[in-house]
């Protein structure tokens, strides 16, 4: 739609959304006009009207302010006024986020044109600015400027026309003359009226009558506190004119819900409000509801009809992280002997919790989830008192009082063990990194030897060598040396022998030793021109787990080439095709070998080590379903490598993990569990999940739907129960329940949804059904239904005197906009032109396992400016993290990009050269090196604080990152670029200012 142009732009295709996948049965009154042509299509309407093409830093014009919004408690109602010019306000201050304000040049310019007579007034023709091309010639741009000053009575198109001009195109609903005139006009609305009764009038506030100058002098004041105002970057323009720097600000909402947050505690009780966002960090109390680092429900207010929820056009759902680790200084989880808990619902299953109502003194107890009354075992019964029936013994018992608790099972598993799988083919041989490898091992499994007081101390190992054949070792420590067993039928492994293939760490330490000395010295048998697959160690470590009838992780160290398998295909065009299976749809095989992996818990990390592009034969499928991962090196030659794989093979080990996993979710009895999303298996039923292992960043996105009307004296209940092994074997159940309010009107339930949790649950949905829909079909559904969202709470949650020219969003979706253009131009869903479909998958992958955290800064980076010197180093924190735009960068500074998967540092021209020394160890920037990189270990107090800090944000990271080093006009800036989400991408996805234009537009026609 607004990415890829197509043939032609009226016939845009809206198909019946299918209501498995989750979305709406709704389907909006005809299709919605686009006026963002695609990345081909760059010209609107005449040669005369296209703006020139101005360098890639400009200083902006000044601009004209929408309107100053008031410090008001609902930020719902925002601007666009197209005729009242105003002075440029500096950016990061104190300007209303949501303003969508034009430059002046641009106003100037259409007031200025003559527009042809039989063409009606549009706001597009007021606002539109005249469009030009990249790159084009000089005399090309002489002659736009001199038609320009011509005042040729030709109109760009207006909203009811198509880019390319085609006369089919329906033509757009006419915006009021007077109604656009009017946006001078200011107001935050609160409403309370019901969705199917008439809007009320409300109280709205507004600028005084004649109070322009009022707002210039108070722009004007904030422009002089900082005259260095940083040039904007053609890419964040806007083609509409908007200022990009008064849209509303992802950055300004995550500071403020930081400031607000700080110093405190955030109470979790039933009914509570909203709690702090993912990218705050806050204390948390257990008072009866779960942490929201554990379920994050979309909207903390349920709607109680399904004709409301539908009305919202938001998702109804929540996100799931079972095993989430509590912020330092909380309470641990309880953990209560299975014998000493109170029995749950005999019906559905559930597990006691606060949100049960006792009965008959506390002989019975009704459950929210399957509304049935179970009988309390006599050893567990206590009487009630008061008029609400709470039991005696509430305070005393986790599973009465607290949101969160774990029960310790009376049935114990086996230990979980680790296997290693080392490639020895002739592949690996030739390359020589076979002993970095094997004595990086080695000095791991001697540090876990050491630490007595570890729970890995006593771990179970094994190890396996292979080629085209299987090397199992015997470590049994009767033996005076380990036996090598070859295994060479590898359809149909075969264990010779059991015993001895996992012994515990401290009895086999030596064993492993002698072996893993005698591997680089081996001499290749067989010659693997025809590669390795990589299928064959995990059926075999599969194999000696199912042996011993234990959980574990896997970890294969693989070299030899891959030998593709199954359906692939690496055709890039194959992205954008309407067939029904996509390329991130895994082959058969994967599939059957991951559910068994499932079935046993195990876990599988794929170490590849070598340098070459994987294309069609991906081998992640099986470690990524497995809750495992995928680790490429180049040959582990260079310094950097060597050091990412020590990181990624110490997390592995490190990390706490649960195996042999089952989650089971549970809701009110009027709501039903309608798809489950994330990176796993899918099995029958969306209200039960296996999974082989999980960890602490493991993440489900729920999705609910209504069977019935809901009881808004009861409420909604969500609970999560997860079943799983530690790693010495115990079983234990963890339970979290979470309850919320319920409203009949739609405001309530706008009001208490948060952008970031929007976010996680669409990327996962999202990444989800790309197996199963083209992925422009998806983009186009995405954007189709925040505009039908943005309608709805225009429609029915805000005052009758908005006019047109006012943008409309609840206070809380803010950033809601920049976040879902930034998702919609992602790697997935938007390929670029120099992403492999290697990459593509690999990103796939990562961000569908990322928790709300991980995912709200993977699609919006903290670009965090960095000090000059050693005396300004209070910078270094994330609350001053800037928007993401080159707007945002000065020449003068050094600015670092933090996301999960990425780390970059960017270093304009003009850093002073003691900055240069400090730093990097050079006068020069010119002889700075680019491209990856390791900061050098220097002795002073600036180069210290920022390699502190670095360190600080990759202990955050799930996996090691490389830093990158970019400097300002390099040629690899595109890596830079890609992650500037406000702006427009490299590969051609909008810009958040001309996406945000996007979305008023159409909602605002929607409602004509």
């Amino acid at each position: 739609m607004m990415d890829v142009p197509s043939a032609n732009q009226s016939q845009i295709p809206y198909p019946h959304w299918v209501g498995q996948n989750g979305w709406s049965s709704a389907t909006p009154p005809g299709p919605l006009c686009d006026p963002l042509p695609g990345v081909q299509h760059l010209s609107l309407g005449s040669a005369q009207y296209r703006r020139p093409c101005y360098d890639r830093l400009r200083a902006s014009d000044p601009g004209c302010l929408g309107t100053l919004l008031a410090n008001h408690a609902d930020h719902s109602v925002q601007h666009i006024n197209l005729n009242a010019p105003a002075p440029s306000v500096a950016p990061g201050k104190d300007i209303p986020p949501c303003s969508l304000p034009l430059t002046n040049k641009w106003t100037q310019t259409c007031n200025s044109q003559q527009l042809s007579p039989h063409v009606p007034h549009s706001p597009y023709q007021a606002i539109a600015p005249p469009f030009q091309p990249p790159y084009m010639h000089q005399s090309s741009l002489n002659e736009a400027q001199s038609l320009h000053q011509k005042h040729l009575s030709v109109s760009p198109p207006s909203f009811g026309q198509c880019a390319n001009q085609n006369p089919q195109c329906p033509r757009q609903p006419e915006f009021d003359r007077a109604s656009m005139e009017s946006a001078i006009s200011a107001g935050y609305v609160h409403n309370h009226a019901s969705p199917t009764s008439p809007v009320q009038q409300q109280p709205q506030w507004t600028l005084p009558p004649n109070s322009r100058g009022i707002v210039r002098e108070f722009v004007s004041t904030a422009a002089t506190q900082d005259r260095n105002v940083t040039p904007q970057s053609p890419s964040s323009e806007s083609r509409y004119g908007l200022d990009p720097e008064l849209l509303p600000s992802a950055v300004k909402v995550i500071a403020e819900d930081q400031a607000e947050w700080e110093g405190k505690v955030f109470v979790s009780e039933p009914f509570s409000r909203l709690p702090p966002l993912a990218t705050t960090s806050c204390m948390i109390e257990d008072r009866g509801n779960t942490s929201p680092l554990a379920i994050r429900s979309t909207s903390y207010c349920v709607p109680c009809e399904s004709q409301t929820a539908l009305l919202s056009r938001l998702p109804l759902g929540a996100l799931v992280t079972p095993l989430a680790k509590q912020s330092a200084g909380e309470k641990p989880l309880p953990l209560c002997p299975e014998a000493e808990c109170v029995v749950g619902c005999g019906g559905c299953g559930a597990s006691m919790c606060p949100a049960m109502g006792w009965q008959d003194c506390g002989q019975r107890f009704y459950c929210p989830f399957c509304g049935k009354l179970s009988e309390v075992p006599w050893q567990h019964y206590q009487p009630t008192n008061g008029v609400e029936g709470v039991r005696l013994d509430k305070d005393k018992r986790p599973e009465l009082s607290l949101g969160s608790y774990e029960i310790l099972n009376t049935l114990k598993g086996e230990p979980a063990a680790l296997l290693l799988a080392i490639d020895v083919s002739a592949s690996a041989l030739r390359v020589g990194h076979l002993e970095f490898v094997t004595q990086q091992i080695h000095t791991l499994l001697c540090s876990l030897n050491r630490e007595a007081c570890d729970t890995l101390s006593s771990i179970r190992v094994g190890l396996m060598t292979y080629d085209r054949r299987i090397h199992l070792y015997d470590l049994s420590p009767a033996l005076s040396q380990p036996h090598m067993l070859v295994i060479t039928e590898s359809e149909d492994l075969q264990l010779p022998v059991r015993e001895g293939l996992l012994v515990s760490l401290k009895d086999c330490i030596d064993s492993i030793d002698s072996v893993l000395q005698l591997i680089p010295q081996f001499s290749a048998e067989c010659d693997d021109l025809s590669g390795v697959p990589v299928e064959l160690p995990i059926k075999a470590g599969l194999a000696v787990l199912q042996a011993l009838s234990c959980p574990g992780k896997l970890l294969v160290f693989h070299t030899a080439s891959l030998i593709e398998t199954g359906h692939t295909n690496s055709s890039s065009g194959f992205f954008g095709s309407n067939k029904p299976k996509s390329i991130f749809q895994p082959s058969e095989p994967a599939v059957s070998l991951a559910k068994e992996c499932v079935s046993q818990g195990c876990s599988v990390h794929l170490f590849v080590l070598s340098q070459q592009d994987v294309g069609g034969a991906w081998p992640g499928h099986v470690p990524y379903l497995s809750g495992g991962a995928l680790h490429t090196y180049s040959h582990l030659q260079g310094e950097l490598d060597r050091e990412r794989f020590i990181i990624d093979l110490r997390k592995t080990i490190d990390t706490d993990t649960g195996y042999k996993a089952e989650l089971r979710i549970f809701v009110s009895k009027d709501l039903r569990v309608s798809g489950c999303y994330g990176l796993f298996v899918p099995g029958p039923s969306p209200a039960r999940v296996a999974l082989a292992t999980l960890d602490k960043w493991t993440t489900l996105a729920v999705e609910l739907a209504h069977t019935r009307a809901l009881d808004e004296t009861r409420g909604v209940a969500i609970q999560t129960v997860l079943s799983y092994n530690t790693q010495t074997g115990d079983r234990r159940t963890r339970v979290h329940t979470l309850t919320l309010r319920c409203s009949r009107q739609l405001q309530d339930a706008f009001r208490r949804y948060q952008a970031q949790t929007l976010l996680s649950f669409y990327c996962k949905k999202m990444y989800c059904t790309v197996l199963e829909r083209p992925l422009q079909e998806l983009r186009e559904e995405l954007q189709t239904e925040i505009t039908e969202a943005l309608m709805s709470y225009r429609k029915h949650c805000c005052s009758a005197t908005v006019s047109a020219g006012q943008l409309v969003l609840p206070q809380y979706l803010r950033a809601l906009p920049v976040y879902i253009n930034s998702l919609r131009k992602s790697e997935v869903l938007l390929p670029g032109l120099r992403s492999s479909v290697h990459q593509r998958l690999q990103q796939h992958c990562q961000v569908l396992s990322m928790d709300t955290y991980s995912t709200a800064t993977h699609f919006y980076p903290l670009l965090l400016p960095l000090p000059l010197s050693a005396e300004s180093s209070a910078l270094l924190k994330p609350e001053n993290a800037l928007r993401c735009s080159a707007a945002s960068l000065e020449p003068k500074a050094l600015y670092l990009i933090h996301a999960p998967l990425t780390l970059l540092l960017w270093v304009g021209s003009q850093v002073p050269a003691s900055t240069l020394v400090e730093l990097f160890n050079t006068t020069c920037f010119t002889s700075l090196p680019s491209g990856e990189t390791k900061m050098p270990v220097l002795e002073n107090p600036l180069s210290i604080n920022v390699r502190s800090f670095i360190n600080t944000l990759n202990s955050q990271a799930p996996c090691a990152r490389k830093l990158w080093v970019v400097k300002q006009g390099d040629a690899c800036e595109e890596a830079l670029q890609r992650l500037l989400v406000e702006d427009k991408s490299p590969n051609g996805g909008a810009s958040y200012a001309d996406f945000l234009y996007h979305l008023h537009v159409n909602s605002v026609r929607l409602l004509q």
